[in-house]
C-alpha cells in the first residue's frame, strides 16, 4: 500500500530552544514594562501641578504674572481633553507606539522649555506636556492589560503613589533655583531614561509578535468613551473661566455640578452592570480627592508655614508608596468574587485618610504625618486594583477618561474652598490659619463625596445589577460560557453562536458536505456496544416501525417493494425480520501513519529533510 508523502512542518522540527527563547523575551518584556510603568506614570502626573507662582519673583518685569499662571495651568485641561481620544486611539494603534509618542512629546516640551520667553510659548509647551501625559496614562494601562495581573496591580499602585507625591515632586526642583524656566523642565534626565526604556519596550514588543489592531477593534467602545469628551470639555472650560475673577461660591457650584455630571456618566455609560461601573466610580472618587488633598497638605507642611518642609515629607511618601505596592499585591491575590467588596473597602480607607487629615494635620512629623498619607495611598491603590481586576477594557478606558476631569473638578472645588477661607485674611498668621481651615473643610467635603460614591454604587448595584458577563471580559471575571451539547466550558474555547440541534441540523450539514457528523451524547439505553452494533429497542407503534440507536440517514426501498420508513437524521431503521440476511460488512481499520522522527541532519525549525 502506497503511503502518501508527508509535508514537512515547523512544528515537527521545533525543539525546546525556540520555546526557551520565547519565554526569555516574554520575561524581559514584563520586566521592562514594569520599569517603564514605575518611571512613566510619575512623569505624567507630575505635569499636572501649576508651580509657576512659587518662582513668580524670577519672572521678567514685562511678563504678567496672572497671564503666566493662566498659561502654565493649561497642562491639566489639555490632559483632560486628550484622555478620551487617547482611550479610543490606543485600541487601534496599540500601546507601545503610543508610549513612545507620548514620551517624545514630553521630551520635546522639556527641551524647548529652556528657550521659552513669552507667555504664548509657555502655554504651548504646557499643552504639549498635557497631551503627552494624556497619551501615556491609557497607553501604559493597555500595555499591562494583556500581561501578568501583577503588572496591572503595579500600575494601580504607582498611580496612587504618583497622585500623592505629585505636588512635592513638582516643587522639589524649584528649591533655590535662579530661573523660572525650571518649571517647564523639572526632570529632563528622567524623561530621557523613560524614552530609552520605551524604545527598548517597543523592540521587545515587536520581537514578541506585537501587531496593530484592526480597524474594527475600537468600534464597540468608541461611542461610549468619546462621550467623555463632553464633560471633559465642560470641566476644562470651567477651569479656564475660574481664572477670570470668579467668586468663590460660583467656583464651588461649578465644581459640584462637574462632579455630578461625571457620576451620571459613570452610572449610565458603563457596561456589564455593577462590574462595569466599579472602575468608573473608583476613578472619579480617587481623582476628586487624592491629588487635591495631597497638594494642600504639601503646601501646609512647607517650612514657611511651620511644617517640616519637603525634606521632612519624603519619609511619609516612601512609607505610603511601600504600603500602596503591598496593598495592590495582596489585592491581586484575592479571588475575583471579592473585588466589589474590596473596591468599596479601599474607598472607605480613603475616607479614613481624609478623617486623619482633618484630625492630625498639620503636624511637625512622625506618625501623625505618615498615617494620613499611608491611608490615602493604600486605599486608592486597593480601590483601583479591585475595580480593574474583573472589568473589560472598555470599562477601564471609560473610567480613565473620567479620571482627569475628576482631578480637575477636585482642584476647582478645593480652590473655591481656599478662596472662601482666605477672603478675610489680613495678616501672615491669618493666612496660615486660613490655609489650615481650608484643608480641614476640604477633607470634610472630600470624605462626604467619597461616601456618596460608595452609597451610589451600592444602590445601583442592587437596583440595576445588569449583565455579569460580556464578550471581552477579563479572565478574572469569573464567568464561564456553556455549550448546549458539551455543557460548561472552561472559557478557553468560545461557545458556538446560537443554539445547535445536536440531532438534526448539525448532522444534516455534515452529511451534505460529505463530512463526519459531530459526536452526540446518547442515553445509556442507546449506547453503542463493544462490537459497534446498534442496540435493539422496542418497535414503536404507528407507520414508522424503526427504533434507532446509532447514526444513519436517507430513505430507500427494501426487498419486495417495501419502502423503508422515513427516519430522522442520527437514526438507522430497524432491520426488517422478513428480509433476507445481508452479509456482514467488514470495514478495514484506517491506516495510521506516525509522523517521522526528526533527523539530526534537519535544520532547526525546518522539519525533516525529504529526499
Amino acid at each position: 500500500m502506497a503511503v502518501p508523502p508527508i509535508q514537512p512542518t515547523r512544528a515537527v522540527g521545533a525543539g525546546p530552544t525556540g520555546l526557551v527563547r520565547a519565554l526569555r523575551v516574554s520575561l524581559m518584556l514584563d520586566v521592562v514594562l514594569g520599569l517603564l510603568v514605575a518611571v512613566v506614570l510619575p512623569l505624567a502626573i507630575v505635569a499636572i501641578p501649576n508651580t509657576i507662582s512659587v518662582v513668580a519673583a524670577l519672572l521678567p518685569p514685562e511678563v504678567s504674572q496672572i497671564a503666566m499662571i493662566r498659561a502654565h495651568g493649561l497642562a491639566l485641561p489639555a490632559m483632560v481633553l486628550t484622555m478620551p481620544v487617547a482611550a479610543v486611539l490606543v485600541r487601534r494603534v496599540r500601546a507601545a507606539p503610543m508610549v513612545v509618542a507620548g514620551l517624545t512629546l514630553l521630551a520635546f516640551a522639556d527641551a524647548a522649555g529652556g528657550y521659552a520667553g513669552s507667555t504664548m510659548l509657555v502655554g504651548g509647551l504646557r499643552v504639549l506636556h498635557g497631551v503627552g501625559a494624556g497619551l501615556l496614562v491609557p497607553a501604559t494601562l493597555m500595555a499591562v492589560w494583556g500581561r501578568s495581573s501583577f503588572l496591572r496591580a503595579l500600575w494601580a499602585a504607582v498611580l496612587a503613589a504618583s497622585l500623592l507625591a505629585a505636588q512635592a515632586l513638582a516643587l522639589w526642583p524649584l528649591d533655590q533655583v535662579d530661573s523660572w524656566r525650571v518649571t517647564l523642565q523639572p526632570y529632563p534626565m528622567l524623561t530621557g531614561v523613560a524614552l530609552a526604556l520605551a524604545a527598548l519596550y517597543l523592540v521587545l514588543w515587536l520581537k514578541d509578535g506585537g501587531s496593530t489592531a484592526g480597524p474594527d477593534a475600537a468600534v464597540a467602545a468608541r461611542g461610549r468613551t468619546l462621550w467623555a469628551v463632553v464633560p471633559a470639555a465642560g470641566v476644562a472650560a470651567l477651569a479656564l473661566g475660574s481664572t477670570f475673577d470668579w467668586s468663590a461660591g460660583l467656583v464651588i457650584r461649578a465644581a459640584l455640578v462637574s462632579v455630578v455630571v461625571l457620576l451620571a456618566l459613570a452610572s449610565s455609560g458603563a457596561s456589564r452592570g455593577a462590574v462595569g461601573r466599579a472602575p468608573a466610580y473608583a476613578m472619579v472618587a480617587v481623582g476628586v480627592v487624592v491629588l487635591p488633598t495631597a497638594a494642600q497638605v504639601t503646601y501646609v507642611e512647607l517650612g514657611g508655614l511651620g511644617g517640616p518642609g519637603l525634606s521632612g515629607l519624603w519619609s511619609a511618601f516612601a512609607t505610603a508608596t511601600l504600603v500602596a505596592l503591598l496593598a495592590a499585591a495582596l489585592t491581586n491575590r484575592l479571588g475575583a468574587t471579592a473585588m466589589p467588596v474590596v473596591t468599596a473597602g479601599g474607598l472607605v480607607v480613603v475616607v479614613a485618610g481624609l478623617c486623619a487629615v482633618r484630625l492630625f494635620l498639620p503636624a511637625p512629623g512622625g506618625l501623625a504625618l505618615i498615617l494620613p498619607f499611608t491611608l490615602l495611598a493604600g486605599g486608592a491603590s486597593v480601590a483601583i486594583t479591585g475595580a480593574l481586576r474583573s472589568c473589560a477594557e472598555e470599562a477601564a478606558l471609560l473610567a480613565l477618561s473620567l479620571f482627569f476631569p475628576a482631578v480637575l473638578a477636585g482642584f476647582l472645588l478645593g480652590s473655591g474652598v481656599q478662596v472662601a477661607q482666605l477672603r478675610e485674611a489680613k495678616t501672615p498668621q491669618a493666612l496660615v490659619d486660613g490655609f489650615v481651615d481650608a484643608l480641614h473643610l476640604w477633607a470634610l467635603i472630600g470624605g462626604g463625596l467619597v461616601l456618596v460614591v460608595i452609597v451610589l454604587a451600592a444602590v445601583l448595584a442592587r437596583l440595576l445589577p445588569g449583565s455579569q458577563g460580556s464578550p471581552g471580559s477579563s479572565p478574572d471575571a469569573g464567568t464561564a460560557d456553556t455549550s448546549p451539547v458539551a455543557g460548561p466550558s472552561s472559557g478557553l474555547v468560545p461557545s458556538p453562536a446560537g443554539e445547535i440541534d445536536p440531532v438534526g441540523g448539525a448532522w444534516r450539514e455534515a452529511v451534505t458536505r460529505g463530512q463526519p457528523g459531530p459526536t452526540v451524547a446518547r442515553p445509556r439505553s442507546e449506547a453503542v456496544t463493544g462490537s459497534h452494533t446498534p442496540a435493539r429497542s422496542k418497535p414503536e407503534a404507528g407507520p414508522e416501525r424503526g427504533s434507532v440507536a446509532a447514526a444513519g440517514g436517507g430513505t430507500g426501498a427494501g426487498k419486495g417493494n417495501r419502502s423503508r420508513p422515513r427516519h430522522e437524521p442520527d437514526r438507522v431503521p430497524e432491520r426488517d425480520p422478513d428480509a433476507e440476511p445481508e452479509p456482514e460488512k467488514v470495514v478495514a481499520p484506517p491506516v495510521v501513519v506516525p509522523p517521522p522522527a526528526p533527523s539530526p541532519e534537519d535544520g532547526p525549525g525546518s522539519g525533516p529533510a525529504l529526499q
